[in-house]
């Protein structure tokens, strides 16, 4: 090792850097899951309380905030291992746990042991549908995903499709609509759509730009009607979406017969090394 030339200072060793660490720039996004993990346990907090209305909004609140940290992740490019675990854990909550919650309390109660049993039903499946997601997200092969479609019902939509008669009840008052066979029964099939492997419809739709201007006035049409009557456009909005799955189960089977249909592309004839 040379020695220092006179005059000058031996140099400082460099520190090795730090591994691991959150990035200042996924403070936001993650910021954002957070609210709705802190929607979905506040909306449990309403349902002990009796305020449904409260509860459910909450829930739906917690689903804007699961909509928008995925996207305010990509665009400031902060996707990371943490923020996908953290997003997991707030939907297990916000969307297994609190809506299972809300319905025993609201109804399945009144059927005991069963009732409760009906309710971790919906929250284990939930549950179970995301681990499913998550150990098939680094897979190459995904028929569903590389179709464009979704595997089963996603948990945003599982919580608001369980929710339904709980709407219809806010906007009729209709006692049968709380009867908890009728409700168990209902959150039952929906649970089993969440780790069902039919195919949906992704959410994400580009929007072509000469109707961009049509889209915004339908946008604003239906927050105009959720702020108006809430219950009537959830409970529309919710039946809506389950109208579609026939129509996403045959668009994927007519997708997977076209591609069965295409010929694979093979090499052409091999030449004689000279």
């Amino acid at each position: 090792m040379r020695p220092p030339r006179a005059g000058r200072l031996p140099r400082r060793p460099r520190r090795p850097r730090r591994e691991g660490g959150i990035p200042l720039r996924a403070v936001l996004p993650n910021t954002v899951t957070a609210l709705a993990l802190c929607s979905g346990l506040t909306a449990i907090r309403f349902a002990i309380l009796g305020n449904w209305e409260v509860a459910v909004l909450l829930v739906l609140a917690a689903a804007v905030f699961d909509g928008l940290d995925g996207k305010i992740a990509r665009l400031v490019r902060a996707e990371s291992r943490f923020g996908a675990e953290l997003d997991s854990l707030s939907d297990a909550i916000s969307f297994g746990v609190a809506p299972a919650l809300i319905l025993y309390l609201w109804s399945l109660n009144g059927l005991g042991r069963f009732g409760w049993m009906i309710a971790l039903l919906l929250a284990l499946f939930c549950a179970l549908r995301l681990a499913r997601f998550n150990a098939n997200i680094d897979q190459e092969h995904q028929p569903h995903k590389s179709a464009g479609f979704l595997t089963g019902v996603p948990a945003p939509a599982g919580a608001l499709l369980a929710m339904t008669p709980l709407y219809l009840w806010l906007w009729t008052g209709e006692a049968l609509l709380r009867t908890p066979v009728v409700i168990a029964a209902w959150t039952a099939f929906i649970a089993v759509l969440l780790i069902s492997s039919i195919a949906t419809f992704a959410p994400a739709v580009r929007i072509k730009q000469r109707i961009r201007f049509e889209a915004v006035v339908l946008l604003v049409v239906f927050v105009a009607a959720l702020v108006s009557a809430p219950w009537p456009t959830l409970a529309l909005l919710a039946i809506a979406y389950l109208a579609t799955i026939p129509f996403s189960v045959r668009s994927y089977r007519r997708v997977r017969r076209l591609r069965a249909a295409t010929p694979v592309p093979t090499s052409g004839p091999e030449l004689p090394l000279p």
